[in-house]
C-alpha cells in the first residue's frame, strides 16, 4: 500500500520525500523486508556504455499513482501529446475515471496512456526508477537500477516492473562487489560521459548504518568504478551537501538544460543555502568543463519563499521551493510552480533558456496539493525512458562575436546506430524570415563531426540557427529538438561596448559561504599578475593550511578548501604577494 492505512490512493497522502518519524515508527511496528536481489547484478557486456540525458529523445514517461491526482493529470495531459505515458496504479479503475471524469480541467482521452496494474509505497519514482543506458553507445538500450535508500521495498522493486512491462533487460546494483545506493533526484547526465551528484552518493555507501540497514562499503574510486561500469560515467562530480537541503538530492537546485549550460538556483545574498550553492558552482566551473573542454554556461533562477504567514526561505523553516524540480519530455518541458510574483520569472527564464519548447508550469503549492511541502515536485514523481534508436546531435552553441569579416562554422556531433546519410544546417537574421539551409559535411568519419559555415555578418546582427539530420535508417531529428520552432542564436556586437578595467581596493574578495562548513570558494581580482601566497591561520594566528603558492594571474581567479571536518571558530584568510602587499578577511567555520 502507499501509506500506512491507505485505503484510497486518490485522497490518501504518500510518504514525504525524507523518512519522517510516523514512517519509522510504521516500519518499525509492522517489519521490513528488504527487496530481494533482481535484475542483472553485473555490468552491461558492452563496449561503449553511455546514459541517456533527459533532454534526450524518450519513449515514455512514467509515474506513480497517488496522492496528488490533479498534479499527476495535469503531467498526464501535457506528457501524452509528446510520448507513451506509463502509469503505475493500484487500482486501475480509479485512475481511468480520474483521467477521464471531469476533475482538473476536464476529460482526458486515453491515447498514449498505458496503466500498469502494480503496488508501490509512494509517489517519488524519480528516485526508485530506473536509467536508459544505451550498451552500445547509441543503440542496445537496457535499464540501469540501484539499491534504494529507503525502506520501501515496493517502490524499489518498480523497474523491474517497467522492464518486464517493455521488454527490456535491467541491470542493477543490487549484489557485491557492485552493490551501490543512490537516488535518482541525486543523479543527472550529460549524456556523453559527465554525471553531477550531492556528497550523499559517498555517505551512503561508506560502509555505516542506519536503523534499518547497512549501507554498502566503499572507497569514492570505487563508486567511480561502479558508476563507470553501469553508466559509462568517466566524469563523476560530486558536490557537498547543502545545509538546509534535508534530501540532498541536486534536482532540488540544480539541472542540465543541455551538455554545456547549468540552471542553478539563486537566494539573496547569504540567505539559506546560497552561499553553499554558489560556493559549489564555483567549484565545478573552476575544475570541470563541457564534453568540448570549454567552461558551462550558467543560467541563475530565483527560489522563491515559501508564501503566508510562517513561511519564508528554508532558513526560516520554509518549504524548499524550486524551479529546477522540472522534467523534459521531448519538445515540451514542465516544472513547478507556485505563486505569480516568482512564477512569471522562472517561466520567463525557461522560455529564454529553451527556445521553442513547451514550457508548462505546474502548480505545486495550491489547490489543496502541495506536493512541495514533502521535499518535492514535478521532477521528483516522474521518470522517462529513452527512445530505442536516439538521432544524437550535440553541438556547442556558438558565443557572441565581434567578427564581421569571417565565416561562423558551425561543428556538430551527429550519431545514429544506421550511420548519417546527410545533414543540413539552417540560419537566418530575422526571426520571421525564411531559414537558408546549407548541406553539412562529414569532416571527421571517426568522431562524426560534420561542419557548416554562416556567412560573415554586420555589427547589430543577431543570427539564428539549427541543425537538422537524417539517418540511413530513414531516421530524422532536429536540435534544438522543437526545430524550426526552437534554435541557438548569437550577436555580432562591438566587443569595446562595456568594457572597464579592474578596479578595487583588494584583490581579495569575499570568501562565500561564510560561515564555511564544506567546499569554499575564495575569489580574487588582480590588476596584475604576481607572485606569493593565500593561506588560512587559525585564532592563534597559525598557520594551518597553505591554499596556493605561487604564481596568481592578472584578473579574475578562485581558489577553493574544503571546511569539513575543521575545527569551528574564527579563522583568518590572507594574502600575501610578494611585493609587500598583504589583504586579510575574517573567515568563520562551523
Amino acid at each position: 500500500m502507499v501509506f500506512a492505512n491507505a485505503s484510497n490512493a486518490q485522497t490518501q497522502r504518500t510518504w514525504p520525500h525524507a523518512i519522517t518519524e510516523q514512517e519509522r515508527d510504521y516500519v518499525e511496528r509492522i517489519g521490513f523486508e528488504p527487496s530481494v536481489p533482481r535484475g542483472i547484478e553485473t555490468p552491461p557486456p558492452y563496449d561503449n556504455i553511455r546514459t541517456a540525458a533527459e533532454w534526450e529523445e524518450v519513449e515514455a514517461l512514467t509515474i506513480s499513482w497517488t496522492s496528488f491526482p490533479c498534479i499527476q493529470k495535469q503531467i498526464v495531459e501535457a506528457a501524452k501529446e509528446e510520448c507513451t505515458v506509463i502509469i503505475f496504479a493500484e487500482d486501475m479503475e480509479e485512475v481511468t475515471d480520474y483521467l477521464t471524469g471531469n476533475q482538473c480541467g476536464g476529460a482526458l482521452t486515453l491515447e498514449n496512456i498505458q496503466i500498469v496494474p502494480t503496488v508501490y509505497n509512494s509517489i517519488w519514482i524519480r528516485d526508485y526508477g530506473a536509467n536508459t543506458v544505451y550498451g552500445s553507445w547509441n543503440d542496445d538500450r537496457v535499464l540501469v537500477d540501484w539499491l534504494y535508500n529507503r525502506p520501501r521495498p515496493e517502490d524499489d522493486a518498480i523497474p523491474d516492473v517497467l522492464a518486464s512491462t517493455l521488454g527490456l533487460e535491467l541491470y542493477s546494483t543490487t549484489g557485491t562487489p557492485n552493490d551501490l545506493m543512490n537516488t535518482g533526484g541525486n543523479w543527472m547526465s550529460d549524456g556523453f560521459g559527465t554525471a553531477f551528484a550531492s556528497e550523499l552518493i559517498i555517505d551512503e555507501n561508506d560502509g555505516g548504518s542506519t536503523w534499518w540497514t547497512d549501507y554498502p562499503d566503499h572507497s569514492e574510486e570505487e563508486i567511480n568504478q561502479i558508476i563507470s561500469d553501469f553508466h559509462g560515467v568517466d566524469t563523476y562530480i560530486t558536490m557537498p551537501n547543502l545545509p538546509f537541503d534535508g534530501i540532498h538530492h541536486i534536482d532540488m537546485h540544480m539541472k542540465l538544460l543541455d551538455e554545456s549550460t547549468l540552471l542553478m538556483a539563486e537566494y539573496p545574498e547569504g540567505t539559506a543555502d546560497g552561499p553553499q550553492i554558489n560556493a559549489n558552482l564555483e567549484y565545478v566551473l573552476s575544475n570541470f568543463t563541457t564534453r568540448w573542454g570549454t567552461p558551462f554556461e550558467v543560467v541563475r533562477i530565483p527560489s522563491p519563499p515559501e508564501q503566508g504567514f510562517g513561511g519564508g526561505y528554508p532558513d526560516e523553516n520554509g518549504w524548499y521551493l524550486t524551479y529546477t524540480n522540472s522534467v523534459f519530455v521531448n519538445n515540451t518541458i514542465l516544472l513547478p510552480t507556485y505563486y505569480t510574483e516568482y512564477d512569471t520569472t522562472a517561466l520567463r527564464i525557461y522560455e529564454e533558456a529553451l527556445p521553442g519548447y513547451n514550457v508548462v508550469g505546474i502548480d505545486c503549492d495550491n489547490n489543496g496539493e502541495a506536493i512541495i511541502s514533502l521535499s518535492g515536485a514535478i521532477h521528483c514523481i516522474t521518470h522517462t525512458v529513452g527512445i530505442e534508436d536516439p538521432l544524437m546531435i550535440s553541438h556547442l552553441p556558438l558565443p557572441d562575436t565581434d567578427d564581421t569579416v569571417s565565416d561562423y562554422d558551425v561543428e556538430a556531433y551527429i550519431s545514429h546506430r544506421s550511420q548519417i546519410e546527410s545533414a543540413t544546417m539552417h540560419w537566418r537574421t530575422n526571426p520571421g524570415s525564411e531559414w537558408t539551409a546549407v548541406p553539412m559535411a562529414l569532416i571527421d568519419g571517426e568522431t562524426e563531426n560534420w561542419s557548416a559555415s554562416i556567412p560573415a555578418q554586420p555589427l547589430e546582427t543577431t543570427v539564428y540557427y539549427y541543425v537538422e539530420a537524417n539517418a540511413n535508417s530513414g531516421k530524422t531529428g532536429t536540435r534544438p529538438m522543437p526545430a524550426p520552432d526552437g534554435w541557438w542564436s548569437f550577436n555580432v556586437n562591438d566587443a569595446s561596448l562595456g568594457m572597464n578595467e579592474i578596479e578595487q581596493n583588494s584583490p581579495l574578495l569575499q570568501a562565500f559561504p561564510n560561515p564555511a562548513a564544506a567546499i569554499t570558494c575564495i575569489p580574487l581580482q588582480l590588476r596584475q599578475a604576481a607572485e606569493g601566497q593565500l593561506y588560512l591561520s587559525n585564532a592563534l594566528g597559525q598557520q594551518i593550511q597553505m591554499i596556493h603558492s605561487g604564481d596568481f594571474r592578472r584578473g579574475e581567479q578562485k581558489y577553493f578548501f574544503d571546511a569539513q571536518g575543521m575545527a569551528a571558530g574564527a579563522y583568518l584568510l590572507t594574502l600575501d604577494l610578494d611585493t609587500g602587499e598583504r589583504w586579510s578577511q575574517h573567515l568563520m567555520i562551523r
